[in-house]
């Protein structure tokens, strides 16, 4: 099984590898169970001793403010209505740091606190959210721009976006601009990122992305942009 896995782990994503292996074990582990209770005999789960892969940080290329607001305008007058449609996904996970599947797809006008200027986050009516969790996402000015214009345009009740994916429309957009490939889950990483360069701590903005750690993983994946403020903060102390 150990020379099967690291075949497997060369040809897969890691962190695809580990959910695979974390999946293998909780199978096997059933049928440990069953046959202990059937025969009273007690047996090793053969997945047990399969390491899981270490995951190697992925280099965040994203981009700029102006290129991002280049990339909306390609996506938006590319392939007709759907491209408009697209873009305002595209914003949409930028400004709010939501997952695409289970949770920015699920938002609907009723989930809109416009009093206290905030998303509520529910998920997926059947899985909720990642972490089983509601949660409040402040509403930033640029998203309060974007649901404002979509509410104009008609949006009052049911689903807030007319799309669930764009990662073809990213990808297209991106190619024409001549700019890095950037993913459903790069927006995310972009909404983070705008949010600690702003000056926005990074607990806080774990708690917006609905980590569950304190702020442990967006200090391994953004620490260096705090760094990177600390040292622009620095040179205004005079003495």
């Amino acid at each position: 099984m150990s020379a099967g896995s690291g075949r497997l782990n060369q040809e897969i994503a890691c962190h695809y590898y580990n959910n695979t292996i974390g999946t293998l074990r909780q199978i096997l582990d059933c049928g440990v169970r069953d046959y202990a209770t059937r025969t009273r005999k007690k047996i090793e789960n053969p997945a047990a001793g399969l390491s899981r892969a270490r995951v190697k940080q992925k280099e965040l290329q994203l981009p700029e403010p102006d290129q991002f607001r280049r990339l909306l305008e390609t996506v938006r007058r590319s392939s007709g209505g759907w491209g408009r449609r697209a873009a305002d996904l595209i914003e949409f996970l930028a400004y709010s740091g939501l997952r695409v599947g289970s949770e920015a797809r699920w938002i609907t006008w009723q989930d809109i606190d416009w009093q206290r200027k905030e998303l509520i986050v529910r998920g997926d009516p059947e899985t909720a959210t990642k972490n089983s969790e509601v949660r409040r996402v402040p509403i930033i000015q640029d998203l309060e721009r974007l649901l404002q214009r979509l509410q104009r345009e008609g949006g009052q009740t049911g689903p807030i976006l007319a799309v669930a994916v764009c990662n073809e429309s990213l990808a297209r957009g991106c190619r024409e601009l001549g700019i890095p490939k950037i993913t459903h889950h790069d927006l995310r990483h972009l909404f983070a990122t705008r949010c600690i360069e702003s000056g926005v701590d990074i607990p806080t903005v774990s708690r917006w992305l609905g980590h569950k750690d304190g702020g442990a993983l967006a200090m391994r994946v953004y620490g260096h942009l705090r760094n990177q403020h600390s040292q622009e903060m620095a040179k205004k102390v005079k003495f």
